[in-house]
């Protein structure tokens, strides 16, 4: 099934199924428990059309976490601003009791983005996923002389050296460090998984590659003389991928109107730029999902949102060529040269925007 349809069958799920509960924000929520959705990323990228998605949002969210950072000034400066309710939350909570810094959330917002010092200290929300992902346990780490483990670059290294492993994993729950993040992590990990592509896989990427570079119009096919096509996609100058990936992703919470469509933009971009980072195609993105709620302040919404028909699916088009995925897969501190105009939609069309709450 389509992916916008497994999420609008989530979407009524919560409300017919949903038991009310109520949560840390004291706005009130309807819950299920233990859901998946699971998308085939050839069937176009997963963002939304039932609802006008933030697609550059999601892109400098992503390139924040790969960086390995934790303060919101370059989310700022990249007109990102989805953590600024948990940035101003921890503001308010520790400064509390001194009149002269307390202001509404967008002189904050300003007074981090322009003001170094002020910045440095309230802007930074403690160890969340950059951190765990660049920079595991360094607190400790260091103590001991050593850095913390980057587990993105661990990832890298064992996709090329051994992708047939069962520990591609990365992880942003940190027990230890809980305490200290402004919020612990929804999405908590995510593991890959690859395959070896067929022939046939094989010979309908250098086909589709052949077209697009205007070098043949006809479509080969494998014929009885298999070992002709193996010798000759192993001849060929076009680096043609040997095997598929797929990325599944666990949370522990889901603000399913806000939250989880985001989280599958996200983690489908992700999975892309690691595909080519290792050369290889991009295949099936899962969804795990433990407390999947809508707070009731989104009822309305959503019932807007299911009167809705999906559109097609866009495509994602990378800008950055192949031979600096190619590096960065070597070097990781080239992903400050990322940005989050390297990544095109082609063909997104979508129902308008939807204006909904975020609970902080």
């Amino acid at each position: 099934m389509n992916i916008e349809l497994q999420y609008l069958e989530l979407l009524k799920d919560i409300l017919e199924n949903g038991v009310q509960k109520g949560d840390r924000t004291g706005t009130g929520t309807i819950s299920v428990f233990g859901r998946q959705i699971r998308h085939k990323m050839s069937g176009g990228f997963p963002l939304l059309t039932t609802k006008k998605m933030y697609f550059k949002g999601v892109i400098t969210e992503l390139l924040w976490f790969l960086r390995g950072d934790t303060n919101i000034k370059y989310l700022l400066d990249n007109d990102c601003h989805i953590w600024d309710g948990d940035a101003f939350k921890n503001f308010m909570t520790k400064s509390e009791g001194d009149p002269d810094l307390i202001w509404n959330k967008e002189q904050f917002i300003l007074k981090v983005k322009n003001e170094k010092d002020f910045g440095k200290k309230w802007g930074e929300l403690g160890p969340v996923y950059g951190k765990q992902w660049r920079n595991w346990n360094s607190s400790f780490a260091e103590f001991e002389g050593v850095k913390g483990v980057d587990q993105i670059k661990n990832l890298i290294n064992d996709l090329k050296n051994n992708p047939d492993s069962r520990r591609l994993m990365v992880s942003a729950w940190n027990s230890s460090e809980i305490d200290k993040m402004v919020l612990p992590p929804c999405h908590y990990g995510f593991q890959v998984y690859t395959r070896e592509l067929s022939l046939g896989e094989r010979v309908d990427i250098f086909n589709s590659k052949m077209i697009k570079e205007g070098i043949r119009t006809q479509i080969a096919t494998v014929g009885v003389d298999e070992s002709y096509w193996r010798k000759s996609l192993e001849e060929t100058k076009h680096n043609i991928p040997t095997r598929a990936i797929s990325l599944m992703y666990n949370t522990r919470s889901q603000d399913v109107p806000l939250g989880t469509p985001f989280n599958i933009a996200s983690y489908a971009l992700l999975l892309e730029i690691l595909g080519k980072m290792v050369n290889m195609v991009p295949d099936e993105l899962i969804s795990n999902m433990g407390d999947c709620h809508i707070y009731l302040n989104q009822v309305d919404g959503i019932k807007e949102q299911l009167e809705r028909e999906p559109y097609k699916l866009p495509k994602l088009i990378h800008t950055k060529s192949d031979d600096f995925y190619k590096s960065l897969s070597e070097d990781l501190s080239l992903i400050t040269e990322l940005q989050n105009t390297d990544f095109k939609l082609e063909g997104y069309m979508s129902h308008p925007t939807i204006k909904m709450p975020l609970s902080n």
